[in-house]
């Protein structure tokens, strides 16, 4: 699964077990893996030569300035690769025992560029970063080169949080239908297989937004306007297609990773949940114990431009565990073949007519469940006729 894995350092608890973390990936995977420390020596210098002015007034004098450069640059350069070196020896003790190829890396500059830098020139498939640094305070909900690395790669991130060890351990896979979370699914399994560990997959659909928009829709249109909108009739139609739709819709998502692991010989578990998706994945989290949060960078509203979706940016920051983000792209396990669905009926010109008058965010949700009930009626084809049941169905 991963070749080439790259570990952020800098000495704090979840740098450590990202070490730990990562040596065993490799050791798992055979994988090359490298230990990369940035350290910050002309930082110091640009804050020495600001506080120049301010040195006593025996220090003032330009030799003794020149001196105490020469001082400072010998004791911040060399002392803060000695520091580096320091960091590393941990990391190149864990390979030497679990006998894992290794290399190192000591750049000096800002960490969290270098860290991108080497990621993108190194073409890394995956990069273990701490959630947090040395700096970490009471109230950080995630450290800021953990942050911007994240945001600045596409390779896949696990950011490390706790020592939760992977091998064995219970994974959950966020599904929302898009290419990266079949990708985080594809790469869950594979842990599965490797490491022993249990996988479950949750899928979240939120019917409330909906709701609560068309209750503000409500508060401001007169009582002429609702009805040139047949706003009642278009709530109806959303509380009986939409939310209906959406909940099919996601439950088949879920279908199709089950299919997708019991292809490759693994049963996973499965659970549909409706709220706000990162807000129910957490909740999720918090009553289960799971070692890894495995989420696709981005969901279904992708657009070019973006660097992580809304979703997996709230969960890396609030997460109670370790999560994977798994880069955009493609997964293979898109050409696996999917749980089948039911090929859609065809539809009669009068009753395509009709179809149009449903609003077009509603109309792929609608179409769907008016198949659906033709077929329970024995239609060969959806009619005018199939259509105005669905509709006195619905109360509409």
């Amino acid at each position: 699964m991963y070749r080439h894995i790259l570990v952020a350092i800098d000495n704090s608890d979840c740098s450590n077990h990202g070490i730990d973390m990562g040596v065993s990936l490799a050791k798992e995977f055979g994988a090359k893996i490298v230990g990369n420390h940035v350290y910050a020596a002309r930082l110091h210098d640009m804050r020495f030569q600001q506080m120049e002015s301010g040195l006593p007034e025996q220090y003032q004098r330009e030799d003794e300035l020149e001196r105490q450069r020469r001082i400072h640059d010998s004791l911040i350069g060399r002392g803060l690769q000695l520091i580096s070196e320091s960091y590393l020896a941990r990391f190149q003790e864990r390979c030497r025992q679990m006998s894992v190829q290794y290399e190192v890396k000591i750049p000096e500059g800002r960490n969290y560029e270098e860290l991108i830098k080497d990621v993108r020139a190194s073409e890394y498939d995956l990069a273990i970063i701490g959630a947090f640094g040395l700096g970490r305070v009471s109230r950080s909900l995630i450290g800021s080169v953990c942050e911007r690395v994240t945001r600045g790669v596409r390779s896949d991130v696990l950011i490390v949080k706790d020592s939760a060890v992977l091998a064995g351990s219970r994974l959950l896979v966020a599904i929302d239908g898009s290419s990266s979370s079949f990708a985080a699914l594809d790469k869950a399994l594979a842990l599965s297989r490797a490491l022993g560990c249990q996988v479950e997959a949750a899928a979240v659909y939120d019917p409330f937004f909906h709701s609560v928009a068309f209750g503000s829709i409500a508060k401001v249109l007169s009582e002429e306007a609702g009805k040139v909108f047949r706003f009642r009739e278009q709530e109806k139609l959303h509380d009986e297609i939409i939310d209906n739709g959406l909940m099919k819709l996601y439950a088949a998502h879920l279908e199709r990773a089950r299919a997708v692991a019991a292809d490759r010989g693994i049963e996973i578990t499965t659970s549909l949940l409706a709220g706000k998706p990162f807000a129910k994945i957490l909740e999720f989290l918090e009553e289960r114990s799971f070692g890894l949060l495995l989420i696709g960078r981005f969901g279904l509203h992708y657009c070019d431009g973006l660097d992580i979706g809304s979703t997996a940016e709230n969960l890396v920051r609030l997460a109670p565990t370790n999560v994977l983000v798994v880069g955009g792209g493609q997964s293979r396990v898109n050409d696996v073949a999917a749980a089948p669905e039911a090929k859609g009926l065809p539809w009669t010109p009068e009753a395509e007519a009709m179809l149009q008058r449903v609003p077009p965010f509603a109309r792929g949700m609608a179409r769907r469940a008016i198949e659906e009930l033709a077929r329970e009626k024995g239609y060969s084809a959806v009619t005018p006729e199939a259509v105005t049941e669905a509709r006195r169905r619905m109360g509409m």
